[in-house]
């Protein structure tokens, strides 16, 4: 099966936890402390594959997570970093963020990587807390958690060309003549199921990938048949070129036929409308009908389109409009890649809120934010310096004094991230 859409999970991988250790070796008074630093997490990377062509590897798997790095231990030794997860999609591929359709990212060449999700730093140990005050402390860190979050993968297929029309006008045939490309081809009323790509050999240097966009009807823009679903793929085309059954075998007017494809296209994307097209007016082995549509053809689109009579299923024309293909592509500039929608290149100063006091669902309080819930996070909460050293990162952050405008009174339970706390004065 042929996917184009994925929605997984990522998470990079959570610092290792700073260690309190206390250096106890004869002949050595006053040791002090001794506890390493955390490793930091993983990051998720995202790399594009030019050997793959779907998304079907994310049917199954939907959650990918990065390894953690290690705790840090005694003797002042620093945990190892946690191994980053590189994940491979094809080449083409649009990453969103899942919550807000952010694009993050579009990977167009062959091996290009990208960081979706960063691990977080390792947590620092009690050696890092030892000052002229409180040479001993009992203070560390724990590591601070990974990004986490949903995205949405979308492959746009990258080709030069793509073969429209509509079903059974012998799209699949044409890409199985000039390129390596084998679909299955046979006279039946229904259209092909997925994209096929080929590559298109001209001369002894050129060449450009064909891809053959299945599933164009009527209606096609508003979700009828399958048209929706791979009109996407014409996106990044340069050059169209539309198969038309030229003979009418399948009882349809070949003018009305472009006609009604056009429009399509027009409705989905007007740019894909303004993209250079040209005409391959195929089946003309039937004859005489054949004939007449071709003239009646020219005498609609003459103007407006190149027009090139082809038969694929006998290999009649196809050289000439394979090598016209070759030499408009020589003249039409690349696509660019769709731009995310925050430059990375610019460093924009956007201050976050530090914290939100609400009240919670039962009457208590619920705390808000992504510092205060990190600071929480990396708290040994089981140590009593450590909880001492919290409390007086909240109060220099005014949320004390906030909590107590608020209204908050003895014994109300504060819930900051998954941590719940009773109030006291």
């Amino acid at each position: 099966m042929f996917y184009d859409r994925a929605k997984i999970y990522v998470k990079g991988g959570d610092g290792g936890n700073g260690c309190i250790a206390m250096r106890r070796e004869k002949y050595v008074p006053f040791g002090g402390p001794w506890g390493g630093d955390g490793g930091r997490g993983g990051d998720v990377l995202f790399k594009a594959d030019e050997g793959l062509n779907t998304l079907v590897d994310f049917r199954y798997k939907k959650h990918f997570k990065a390894d953690r790095g290690q705790h840090g231990m005694g003797r002042n030794m620093n945990g190892a970093a946690g191994d980053d997860l590189i994940v491979r999609v094809p080449t083409g591929t649009i990453i969103r963020e899942a919550e807000t359709g952010r694009i993050i990212a579009d990977l167009v060449e062959d091996g290009q990587e990208i960081r979706i999700a960063k691990g977080g730093r390792g947590g620092r140990g009690n050696v890092r807390f030892a000052s002229g005050v409180n040479k001993a402390p009992r203070i560390a860190e724990k590591g601070e958690p990974g990004e986490e979050f949903w995205v949405e993968l979308e492959l746009k297929l990258i080709a030069d060309v793509g073969l429209i029309g509509f079903p059974n006008a012998g799209k699949s045939t044409f890409i199985s003549m000039v390129s390596a490309a084998k679909p299955k081809v046979a006279d039946y009323p229904f259209t092909t199921l997925a994209p096929n790509l080929g590559v298109v050999s001209v001369g002894l240097d050129h060449s450009f990938v064909l891809a053959d966009i299945p599933g164009l009807i009527e209606g096609a823009s508003q979700g009828v048949g399958l048209g929706h679903e791979f009109l996407r793929h014409t996106e990044r085309t340069r050059l169209l070129v539309h198969v038309v059954d030229t003979a009418g075998t399948e009882g349809r007017d070949p003018v009305e036929d472009i006609k009604i494809i056009n429009r399509e296209l027009e409705l989905y994307d007007s740019k894909l409308a303004q993209r250079p097209q040209i005409i391959a007016a195929n089946k003309m082995d039937i004859k005489p009908q054949a004939e007449e549509n071709l003239a009646r053809l020219k005498e609609e689109f003459g103007d407006q389109y190149e027009i090139y009579p082809i038969s694929s299923a006998i290999n009649q024309g196809l050289d000439v409009i394979i090598r016209r293909v070759a030499q408009l592509l020589e003249q039409i500039p690349k696509q660019e890649p769709v731009q995310p929608d925050v430059d990375e290149r610019l460093t924009v100063f956007s201050p976050e809120e530090r914290y939100k006091v609400q009240r919670d669902y039962d009457g208590n309080w619920r705390i808000t934010g992504k510092e205060i819930e990190r600071h929480v996070a990396m708290t040994y909460l089981e140590e009593e310096e450590s909880v001492e050293r919290l409390q007086r990162i909240m109060r220099v952050m005014g949320l004390e004094r906030e909590l107590v405008d608020s209204g908050v009174k003895e014994g109300d339970i504060v819930r900051i991230g998954n941590w719940e706390f009773e109030w006291t004065q």
